[in-house]
């Protein structure tokens, strides 16, 4: 699998290093929120890292937020999009920063040669991206936050599926002798 590094496209854009993806609706809409989404799950120990770019994009985006939607300064009680997977009771977020990232638009989802991926199982819980990401001030019916908005995702390499995932028949069925003299069921 390709390691890569985070990098600040501006204040507030961003590209992620290596992530792990969790809950990936990236070909059709999470029913729940109506959007295309994913959770992100980056190292703790890349926190020079993504995680040093992350917390700089929600920097700007809160001081952009001040200026354009908070009347000029940060209210005290803003949602931030970054929380502590220690915190969460999912084993696979453990030693982990998390984040869900959404867009109204379908995100393009690239290979590591840049071609689109069209197999929706190729993307699953547990495999190893990288995404594009903006990060934005919201203020909405009293609530105040910094948003992620998705933009595109590229695969870098399979890994181990969260939540167990789909086993293939291959090796539920593969090592199984059939026993060719039991062909009468019995029914």
């Amino acid at each position: 699998m390709k390691i890569t590094k985070a990098k600040a496209m501006s204040n507030t854009r961003i590209r992620t290093g290596t992530v792990r993806l969790s809950y990936p609706h990236l070909f059709e809409k999470y029913a729940e929120s109506g959007k295309y989404q994913t959770v992100l799950l980056i190292p703790k120990d890349d926190e020079t890292g993504t995680v040093k770019v992350i917390k700089d994009a929600i920097k700007a985006a809160a001081a952009e937020g001040a200026q354009t939607k908070w009347g000029g300064k940060t209210p005290k009680n803003i949602a931030y999009p970054l929380h502590d997977g220690d915190e969460s009771e999912q084993e696979a977020y453990q030693d982990c920063y998390y984040l869900t990232a959404r867009t109204n638009t379908r995100p393009q989802v690239v290979d590591l040669s840049l071609n689109d991926i069209l197999d929706t199982d190729e993307i699953y819980a547990g495999c190893y991206a990288r995404a594009t990401l903006l990060f934005y001030p919201y203020a909405t019916s009293g609530n105040n936050g910094v948003g992620v908005l998705l933009n595109n995702v590229q695969k870098l390499g399979d890994g181990e599926p969260i939540g167990g995932g789909k086993a293939s028949a291959e090796s539920d069925f593969g090592d199984d002798d059939l026993d060719d003299d039991d062909d009468d069921l019995g029914l």
